[in-house]
């Protein structure tokens, strides 16, 4: 444990299961063991030649001081007196991939208020975060906000939590993502349908982010029915099993035919998978 604690860099390199270091290139090994045998060699060379043992029991005695030195002196001095130099470049690599981007989905509910989204902002701005993308979904508390966020790779999900409750988020939850989430439609719609396969109750939030739309409330939507206004498509309702009918708008941009049938594709898969004997707990069939 001692050499771990003198040289905690190189001890992040050993394997969790069996301990052991990875193998250095041969150059540096060559040239380490080079440098710890050559001064003792001298030393057990100029000591047996000062001798009167013949010629035959000097090169004895020198091959076998050779051959103890190498495999009980040279070699472990040299792991472990050079071992930083030795590892050099798988040190180089791991700080690399420590300081590479990473991508996240994060979720959070803020206030419905001016300055609520700056804030959020500048806490996830002291993490080094960028803001690929931001969906905002109106909630009874306020509006839910979510990000695909780009952060350097050492930051980690409870740091990213904590940035985003300091910026007066709530019910903050991370995800890591991949370049999926900035995908083209496409593409987009079959990572949403596989979120909704994973958990059937992101169906109205993946629907809303699938057709950039907003969620509208149970009561706004029975008053629009009983006035009888004429919404030019701007409205689309797809029909659930446990949540009921879900509503969506749009306004000054109506709804295609393939964007409805997009929609109600997603419920249906998620209908298939909240009724299924597998669904995870958690779905609406645990809670039914």
């Amino acid at each position: 444990m001692k050499p771990h604690a003198r040289n905690p860099a190189t001890a992040e390199l050993s394997c969790e299961v069996c301990g052991r270091m990875p193998e250095p290139t041969k150059t540096r090994l060559t040239l380490a063991n080079i440098a710890v045998m050559l001064p003792i060699e001298l030393l057990v060379h100029a000591a047996v030649v000062e001798t009167h043992l013949p010629y035959l029991a000097k090169v004895l005695v020198l091959t076998l001081a050779a051959t103890i030195l190498v495999i009980w002196v040279a070699e472990p001095s040299a792991a472990r007196m050079l071992r930083r130099w030795l590892h050099a470049p798988a040190l180089r690599h791991r700080k690399r991939l420590g300081t590479a981007p990473s991508l996240w989905r994060a979720r959070t509910v803020l206030r419905d208020q001016p300055g609520s989204l700056q804030k959020i902002t500048q806490s996830l701005a002291r993490l080094e975060t960028n803001i690929l993308s931001i969906h905002v979904h109106p909630v009874a508390n306020g509006v839910m906000d979510e990000f695909v966020l780009a952060t350097p790779g050492n930051i980690t999900e409870r740091e990213l939590l904590d940035a985003l409750e300091h910026g007066g988020g709530t019910q903050a939850r991370a995800w890591p993502t991949t370049a999926l989430a900035m995908a083209d439609g496409q593409t987009k719609a079959l990572s949403l349908a596989a979120r909704i396969a994973g958990s059937p109750d992101e169906l109205p939030l993946a629907v809303a982010e699938l057709l950039s739309a907003r969620i509208v409330p149970p009561t706004d939507t029975d008053a629009a029915e009983a006035s009888g206004r004429n919404d030019a498509g701007t409205r689309l309702k797809i029909p659930t099993a446990w949540h009921g009918p879900i509503t969506f708008s749009r306004p000054g941009e109506p709804f295609t035919p393939a964007e409805s049938a997009r929609a109600h594709r997603l419920a249906e898969l998620a209908e298939i998978v909240a009724h299924s004997p597998a669904a995870p707990p958690g779905t609406a069939t645990a809670r039914s």
